[in-house]
């Protein structure tokens, strides 16, 4: 009795002991984690500190980019960061949905996975072959076709004034789109393929088509997942670089024609990095906190509105 006691003991001791080290371990891992982060925007700010003292808030409103006078400023940057990701966003999440959609609700299980393994494998595409691709395919096909359409159909619009030229804020966009529609569409699609099947059923029972079941019962239910999936898009778009860098055109100018060329934020520090020295350097890392800043602000704009979906939809989701 004695014996069996003191190894059941034993083993509690012993499994209480394992209990504490998997605890403190995973949460050492988890406090590193954070602590890079925090040392990362420490640093950042740190060798900003002379861009800051010197443009202060101006640094966020001017235009000025002159390595001459030594005067630098953002704002051309993140109005260029800002209109590539919306059209990025604008082309390729409607695409993505669409593709969800056939996949998960349309597609035969034949051709479901194989396509779904072909989209997923764009995501592993470098992205400086899809900024070759955009040099010597896409660029033809906007300056033979499609923006000179655009210029005479919406030529009237502050969006399509100007030439053609191929690389400029469009083209970026474009490039965007196509590089975001594998994040989007697989996360969009595993999220459809998790709506119960009771939701579609009971759309149909009620003589609902197979698109009003779509719309009414699949979309509904994934609205959480498919916002999700956007602003994970959004995510990628904001922080691209290369294949930006080769098709946006590189001008710093602030222009709200889609066919004029531009900057991002990721493509200045890429094309000045290499020669910056002093002030500049100092502005291009500030402009990097600018854009860690950036995507901070969407992913907690997209922790607060998928709270506010995951609320509704089970007030939507079931009320079929």
């Amino acid at each position: 009795m004695r014996l069996t006691g003191k190894l059941g003991s034993g083993r509690k001791s012993r499994a209480s002991f394992e209990d504490k080290l998997f605890k403190y371990t995973t949460m050492g891992v988890a406090a590193f984690v954070l602590a890079l982060l925090w040392g990362l925007v420490v640093k950042l700010l740190f060798d900003a500190q002379m861009s800051i003292e010197t443009f202060g808030f101006e640094f966020l409103t001017s235009d000025i980019w002159n390595p001459n006078k030594d005067l630098y400023t953002a704002l051309p940057f993140i109005f260029g960061t800002l209109m590539t990701a919306a059209v990025g966003i604008g082309i390729g999440v409607p695409i993505s949905i669409g593709i969800a959609i056939y996949l998960s609700e349309l597609a035969p299980a034949w051709i479901r996975e194989p396509l779904s393994f072909l989209i997923e494998l764009l995501a592993a595409v470098p992205s400086v072959i899809y900024g070759l691709w955009a040099i010597y395919t896409l660029r033809p096909i906007l300056t033979g076709t499609v923006e000179p359409a655009l210029m005479d159909v919406l030529g009237w619009t502050p969006l399509f004034e100007g030439a053609s030229f191929g690389i400029d804020k469009l083209a970026a966009g474009i490039i965007l789109a196509v590089m975001i529609i594998p994040t989007v569409a697989s996360v969009s699609k595993e999220s459809m393929m998790a709506v119960p099947d009771s939701q579609r059923e009971a759309a149909l029972s009620l003589g609902a088509t197979k698109y009003e079941s779509t719309r009414m019962a699949v979309l509904s239910y994934a609205r959480s997942g498919i916002f999700g999936a956007a602003i994970l898009g959004l995510g990628r778009a904001v922080g691209e670089t290369m294949a930006v860098t080769m098709t946006i055109g590189n001008a710093n100018l602030i222009s709200w024609s889609l066919l004029d060329p531009g900057q991002t934020m990721a493509s200045v520090i890429a094309n000045n990095w290499g020669e910056a020295d002093g002030l500049m350097l100092s502005a291009l890392v500030e402009i990097g906190v600018v854009l860690f800043i950036v995507a901070l602000v969407i992913n907690v704009f997209a922790r607060l509105m998928l709270g506010r979906l995951m609320k509704a939809v089970p007030m939507t989701g079931g009320g079929l």
